[in-house]
């Protein structure tokens, strides 16, 4: 017979090993989770906002046993977390930021929560995956059938965080404000769909532009895309994109790519250096765009920078055949970068719509009517590009 004390050090020891093992496989958390105690603790409205979302999601993770069920369960709370945002914004709460938070609590759940069945790190990685998609609004690009112009815009996460944690960022304002805005250019319904991008250089290197885009451009489903991202005094419609990165600026995993102004590099992808021209131009009615006045100036950004002749205003995308880029007229940061990306896949796939990119008024930290005003004066801008096609 087991004594008790023997049949108590077995039962111990095996629900040790059990719960180790349900709880095996965790993944580190990455620099964007780890700030999440601070912004809990100096924004912890913010962080919690969505709170019945990210909770709800933790309950379900403790009494998942199915790897398929569990699975589409994340995509499903993503999704869900992504309409919560949308709907918040478009109801006068002009902020983006607990949309940003929320899905890093998500992740970090997904990372290091105990699941109700033995879970290895590989599948953890794909419950990461499936939140980022569908928090940020790439399984939600939907034109209703009576829309005649379909339009794509792109917004980006708060960055710079270390710098000021309550940092917003405007153009995620606005993809959140304006995913599914319908309105009408001379008797034909327009409709803008939006996705948010993160701003992470690996994202890039591993495609995440071209993974949206592809589908779009091979299947011819919208008629323009605008690129948007917080840049400087005014808006700044970029002409000429470069394709070298050269910002020494860290990205929101506080990674630097070791480019600079005096070592410019081009990004990756598919795991070499992207291969394209060195400058491309946007292809947006930007006459149009000037024309509707609103609180800030809109400036046709000429602007680029390269090896040999430095900083200058270049008057066309011939000039600049035999120039190795620095900066392109958005700089030589993700914004740039994005619409160089777009653009070039754009002419790859033979197509040609206006597709550009908007750089907005930047905003210190977070306010309210700022935003909302940038996103009022985009509406205004859109709607211009719109009636020129």
């Amino acid at each position: 017979m087991i004594k008790h004390s023997t049949f108590v050090m077995f039962t111990s020891l095996a629900l040790f090993t059990l719960s180790n093992s349900v709880n095996a496989g965790q993944l580190e958390k990455d620099v964007e989770e780890l700030r999440l105690p601070l912004a809990s603790k100096t924004m912890p409205r913010i962080v919690d906002r969505y709170q019945d979302v990210t909770e709800g999601l933790n309950n379900k993770l403790s009494s998942a046993t199915d790897e398929l069920a569990i699975t589409q369960m994340v995509a499903s709370e993503g999704h869900r977390l992504w309409l919560q945002a949308v709907k918040d914004v478009q109801s006068g709460h002009t902020d983006d930021r607990a949309l940003y938070w929320s899905r890093l609590m998500m992740r970090e759940s997904l990372k290091t929560q105990r699941v109700g069945y033995n879970i290895a790190p590989w599948q953890r990685e794909i419950l990461v995956s499936a939140i980022e998609k569908t928090s940020r609004g790439f399984s939600d690009i939907h034109f209703k059938t009576d829309t005649r112009i379909k339009i794509l815009l792109t917004g980006f996460d708060p960055f710079f965080l270390d710098k000021d944690i309550g940092q917003s960022n405007p153009s995620g304002v606005t993809a959140l404000a304006l995913d599914g805005y319908q309105f009408n250019i001379d008797g034909k319904i327009a409709q803008i769909e939006t996705v948010m991008i993160p701003v992470r250089f690996a994202d890039f290197d591993k495609g995440i532009i071209e993974s949206l885009l592809t589908p779009i451009y091979r299947d011819n489903r919208v008629d323009m895309i605008f690129t948007v991202s917080m840049g400087r005094e005014q808006f700044d419609i970029e002409r000429f994109p470069a394709r070298n990165r050269s910002a020494d600026a860290p990205d929101n995993l506080n990674v630097l790519t070791g480019a600079s102004k005096t070592n410019p590099l081009p990004p990756m992808l598919n795991n070499q250096p992207l291969t394209g021209p060195e400058f491309v131009e946007f292809s947006l009615p930007i006459a149009a765009m000037q024309k509707e006045k609103g609180h800030w100036q809109v400036n046709d950004n000429h602007q680029v920078s390269t090896i040999d002749r430095g900083q200058f205003e270049a008057k066309s995308l011939n000039e600049l055949q035999n120039e190795t880029s620095v900066e392109g007229s958005g700089g030589g940061y993700l914004s740039n970068e994005i619409s160089y990306r777009s653009i070039l896949l754009m002419q790859q796939f033979g197509r040609n719509i206006p597709i550009g990119h908007i750089h907005t008024p930047k905003v210190k930290g977070y306010d309210s009517q700022a935003e909302h005003d940038i996103v009022e004066q985009i509406k205004v801008m859109i709607a211009a590009a719109a009636a020129s096609l």
